[in-house]
């Protein structure tokens, strides 16, 4: 096998054309043999119609970001080719001549007759999807027998004959491929020869599977995406872990059901994008009052209003820092991948719960919907920690909910607890819970709410550094523009360039001496976002004093690539 795999492979047609079936599955085959797959999806708010794409690569080495070339095409419609014929690198293009029609001459178009092998072989045109994948095997010489053991997974619940004919209609594809391809086989992909306990994963299912690591009982949501993955995936498991997944009228209900599952003493999360967090913001306001641990997950999608509902954006950074009314601390959150998103899920738990407050952990759409290849996520770095106060330690207590600490944080029982006596109010109130509104515990409730900050800025983690320590030229990201950025960096140091990258997963509050003494370091930074008004760059400047040198901004609803990082940069004069 060569030293480098790295293979580019676009399904491309309308939406309901089966194009997230044929993404999954080619991702399924790949990686249980042993590579790495990344896959990304790019679709319309639309049922029927429109041009949608997946975008698998595949390597032998690990992978966070698309790339823009691509070496096989399926092309289930015109469009297809239009818009991706131009991103072929040395590949092939496969479709079916005969019932979508080709303008293009180009010697990369190869016809394999999908509708007609799918009747002959599997009785019906459905299996058109099934064929193309076989023919794709089929172009890049990878074994059958994986592919067959996947389709036999991923259809077994409809029955053996529809298995049968999915695994039928495949082989015909691939030998297709195999026996009309000048050739035979334009790509080789071997499957690599060792045991494979990676997993495939999106970033929302690990949002959920670390939510639920971390104790979630209670999640409630109203649909809105990209976000409704996770209550999906929750919802998937919640039987079997006793979690209880409530679907909500609006997002008003969302968010107070799980304030007030939280206030009775259960795990809670409230799921959502931007248009729908814009209806929570007076009950969020609840919680910092009545200092009620919640975990928001805001997943990103572009505003205004509608915005465009199924594509990316880090647009709403300084939304969630200072949504709701009048100032309580909080915390946001921003994995940077997968496997990064199922750790700091649980790290938000046990911040809310210490702290008891609002943890924010915010996506975005290409972080949401794209599909990695982690490795088996190590329980063992869960540790939940709840903070509660134990029965023993409120014996003969004169119990107070909001009792001034030296750290801000009171003791936290239970409503129900016996001989104790929980008062919770969304008005101001003194130490006992009850409504006070003097000008001296205005103050004190205010500094004691706020000083949990100062605390919590001692635990947050430092931004990590990829590359050398120092050099003359940093790049500066938050949350899923690092595979991207890594990516980046990569191929600017195979060029010769000296550069760095400073990546940030919790973004709110910063500790602010440390990460100074890592920016110190840097003499031409750049920072890297996918919003229109730099919203990372103001925060590092409010909260630290640091002011970047440049910016590359983007926000046309994709995400980055490596090589348009490396464009913008030259454009620049930089490197």
């Amino acid at each position: 096998m060569i030293d480098t795999v790295d293979v580019g492979i676009k399904i491309g047609g309308a939406a309901g054309q089966g194009i997230q079936t044929i993404g999954a599955v080619l991702s399924k085959t790949f990686q249980r043999g042993g590579l790495y797959v990344f896959g990304v999806q790019h679709y319309y708010s639309r049922v029927r119609g429109g041009h949608n794409f997946f975008y698998a690569r595949i390597s032998n080495k690990p992978i966070y970001a698309m790339r823009e070339r691509v070496n096989l095409l399926i092309a289930l419609d015109h469009a297809s080719i239009d818009e991706h014929l131009g991103e072929l690198e040395r590949g092939v293009v496969v479709v079916d001549r005969d019932s979508v029609k080709v303008d293009s001459e180009s010697e990369s178009l190869f016809h394999v007759p999908l509708k007609s092998i799918a009747d002959d072989v599997g009785g019906s045109q459905l299996y058109a999807n099934t064929v193309a994948t076989g023919a794709v095997l089929g172009l890049l010489c990878y074994p059958f027998d994986i592919l067959s053991d996947v389709l036999s997974q991923t259809f077994k619940k409809k029955g053996d004959a529809v298995v049968e004919k999915n695994i039928a209609s495949a082989r015909a594809g691939y030998d297709y491929a195999q026996k009309n391809f000048p050739g035979r086989c334009p790509i080789m992909l071997e499957p690599v020869e060792k045991p494979n306990s990676r997993m495939l994963i999106t970033g929302n299912e690990a949002v959920g599977l670390g939510a639920l690591a971390a104790g979630l009982k209670f999640l409630s949501a109203y649909p809105m995406t990209p976000s409704t993955g996770v209550m999906n995936y929750v919802a998937s498991k919640a039987d079997s872990l006793g979690v209880v997944v409530e679907q909500a009228e609006d997002e008003i209900s969302a968010i107070t059901m799980a304030v007030g599952a939280s206030f009775a003493g259960v795990r809670s999360m409230t799921t959502t994008s931007g248009g729908g967090f814009s209806l929570m913001v007076e009950a969020l306001g609840l919680a910092g009052m009545t200092e009620t641990p919640i975990v928001i997950f805001l997943c990103q999608r572009p505003g205004p209003a509608t915005g465009l509902p199924t594509m990316t954006e880090q647009g709403d950074l300084e939304f969630a820092l200072h949504a709701a009314q009048g100032e309580f601390p909080r915390c946001v959150l921003a994995p940077k991948t997968a496997d990064d998103a199922f750790y700091i899920t649980s790290k938000a738990f046990n911040i809310a719960d210490k702290y008891q407050i609002p943890v924010f952990i915010l996506s975005d759409q290409y972080l949401a919907d794209s599909v990695f290849t982690c490795e088996r996520f190590d329980l063992d770095q869960i540790k939940i920690e709840r903070y509660l106060m134990k029965d023993a330690e409120l014996e003969g207590a004169d119990y107070m909910r909001y009792k001034f600490t030296k750290s801000g944080i009171s003791p936290r029982a239970l409503p129900g607890t016996a001989g104790v006596l929980v008062v919770a109010d969304s008005d101001e109130h003194d130490e006992a819970g009850h409504i006070n509104e003097s000008v001296e515990n205005r103050v004190a409730m205010s500094d004691k709410r706020m000083g949990k900050l100062s605390l919590l800025r001692k635990e947050m983690s430092l931004p990590a550094v990829y590359g050398p320590a120092h050099a003359p030229l940093t790049l500066i990201g938050w949350g899923s523009t690092y595979g991207p950025l890594k990516e980046a960096v990569d191929i600017l140091k195979a060029e010769g360039v000296d550069v760095n990258l400073i990546s940030f997963n919790e973004i709110y509050p910063l500790p602010i001496k440390k990460i100074n003494k890592i920016l110190e370091r840097a003499e031409k930074t750049v920072s890297i976002e996918n919003n229109a008004t730099g919203q990372f760059a103001r925060v590092l400047k409010a909260e630290l004093g640091f002011t970047v040198s440049h910016s590359i901004l983007k926000y046309d609803g994709r995400p980055f690539t490596p090589e348009y990082i490396v464009r913008e940069l030259s454009k620049m004069v930089v490197v």
